[in-house]
């Protein structure tokens, strides 16, 4: 038979030539009982040696797909019938996830595709972002003796970053932590994860808002958990209509995600006093306090625990970068243990490299210094788009009044009739990217708009505003 084999690269050619038969014996085009040439007439056909071909001949031959047949030759043997070769005359079996997993992942897009508008939520300027700086501290970490490359790390993080991170809670935040309350994580979603973990059994109540944050809520339900919306007013979470059997309060109340509402301070004693009464642990969430534009934050829900009930969750991807995965927990004593133990089985450790560096840039003050740089700007994107929303669809939009974070949120005026979702749709063909309210909806529809304000260019705010004004009052025109 004919055989056609490629040793056209440099290198092991016996293995080129173990490779090219392996492949045509896994998709078939060899099959058992098939004879291979000699190895003296293939060698002369590659413009090998002998000993090459019958390298590649031998090894086949140990691993069970060839036999030698003596005055014969070489065969294909039955144990190559390979399920792989198979596969592609029958039909593929369909495998079928549960009905948890149909989240479909958050946009994402290269410099190349960034909207010309760019209203995204929950994403940081990277302009603002010191990358010298930190190519400086990246550098000094990944020296060879550097953070013991050569053995795996303690699952709650790098020893220096848990310090720097206890310190800048308390400093920053209020929040009482000592080194070993913190455990980093690779972002705030595997830290909702580890806790689901170790809370949670099949058939728990988790409390949500609503609107809130999907990921979160979907994230509960694929543990097994029954996920319960709570609505949320001019005050936050209504604690009234929290189910008397969550076992788990999952709440933004310094920036509720998406609508940007600061839960009053009576809402969080009471919060706290209901969880305390019924046994039931809160997550509080706390993702871009850092950026405020007005008056001081509230105490954190964590500062006014007194019986151990809230784990704090915070992160670096709103303050510094998404693409960074570096968030924390501040977790009570009585779920540091099992929260260690759901990380090392979840995937051991974090990278140390990443976090040494943030470390290093912690201490050295300039998390400090970026985010006093950043604040600046975000405040002058902040200004511009509230005013750019009531001069330009100030009558077709109501602003939720927000002082922090980065996004604003619109709900639509009462007698506007507008599918905010097809017309963000419509807005993405014309260069304009931004949120429909009804997508952070997991019961009845809130229509309105999520204007995001940390990737937006700030010079280009207000034309963006003046095209979705006019696409939106097409959409509320048609019958």
């Amino acid at each position: 038979m004919d055989l056609a084999v490629s040793v056209d690269t440099r290198g092991d050619r016996a293995a080129a030539i173990y490779r090219a038969l392996l492949s045509a014996l896994r998709d078939g085009r060899l099959r058992p009982g098939d004879r291979l040439p000699p190895t003296r007439a293939l060698a002369g056909d590659l413009g090998v040696s002998r000993n090459t071909v019958a390298t590649a001949y031998d090894r086949l031959t140990a691993e069970g797909y060839l036999e030698g047949r003596v005055g014969a030759g070489t065969f294909v043997t039955s144990a190559a019938a390979s399920p792989t070769a198979a596969r592609g005359r029958r039909k593929p079996a369909t495998l079928r996830p549960r009905a948890d997993w149909t989240y479909s992942p958050a946009r994402t897009s290269s410099a190349d595709e960034r909207p010309r508008y760019d209203f995204r939520v929950g994403i940081p300027d990277a302009e603002l972002f010191p990358f010298d700086t930190w190519r400086r501290l990246m550098t000094a970490e990944l020296r060879l003796r550097a953070n013991s490359p050569g053995s795996y790390a303690e699952p709650s993080g790098h020893l220096g970053l848990r310090e720097a991170i206890a310190r800048y809670v308390g400093y920053s935040r209020s929040v009482h932590a000592e080194v070993d309350d913190v455990i980093v994580t690779n972002g705030t979603q595997q830290g909702l994860d580890l806790v689901g973990r170790v809370m949670l059994a099949p058939g728990d109540v988790v409390a949500v808002e609503e609107p809130g944050y999907p990921p979160a809520r979907l994230l509960f339900a694929s543990l097994g958990a029954r996920v319960v919306g709570v609505p949320v007013d001019a005050e936050g979470l209504d604690i009234a209509q929290l189910p008397e059997r969550a076992r788990l309060v999952y709440t933004t109340p310094s920036h509720q995600f998406p609508l940007g509402i600061a839960m009053s301070l009576a809402r969080r004693r009471a919060l706290l006093a209901w969880a305390s009464e019924r046994g039931a642990a809160i997550i509080e969430d706390d993702y871009d306090s850092e950026f405020r534009f007005t008056e001081r934050p509230l105490e954190p829900l964590h500062s006014l625990d007194q019986t151990g009930r809230v784990i704090y969750a915070g992160t670096f991807s709103k303050t510094l970068l998404p693409s960074l995965r570096i968030g924390y927990l501040v977790a009570p004593p009585s779920l540091r243990s099992a929260l260690r133990a759901a990380r090392q089985l979840s995937d051991s450790h974090g990278p140390m490299a990443p976090q040494a560096a943030l470390a290093r840039f912690m201490d050295e003050g300039l998390l400090a210094r970026h985010i006093r740089r950043a604040s600046k700007a975000y405040a002058v994107r902040h200004e511009l788009l509230v005013r750019g929303l009531a001069e330009r669809l100030g009558d077709l939009v109501e602003p939720v009044p927000s002082a922090a974070g980065l996004h604003v949120a619109a709900r639509l005026r009462d007698g506007m009739d507008i599918d905010t979702t097809g017309a963000v749709r419509q807005a993405g063909g014309e260069g304009i990217a931004l949120d429909a309210l009804p997508g952070y909806c997991a019961g009845a529809a809130q229509e309105g708009l999520v204007f995001g304000y940390g990737a937006v260019v700030a010079d280009s705010i207000g034309e963006g505003l003046a095209r979705l004004s006019a696409l939106l009052r097409r959409a509320a025109t048609k019958p």
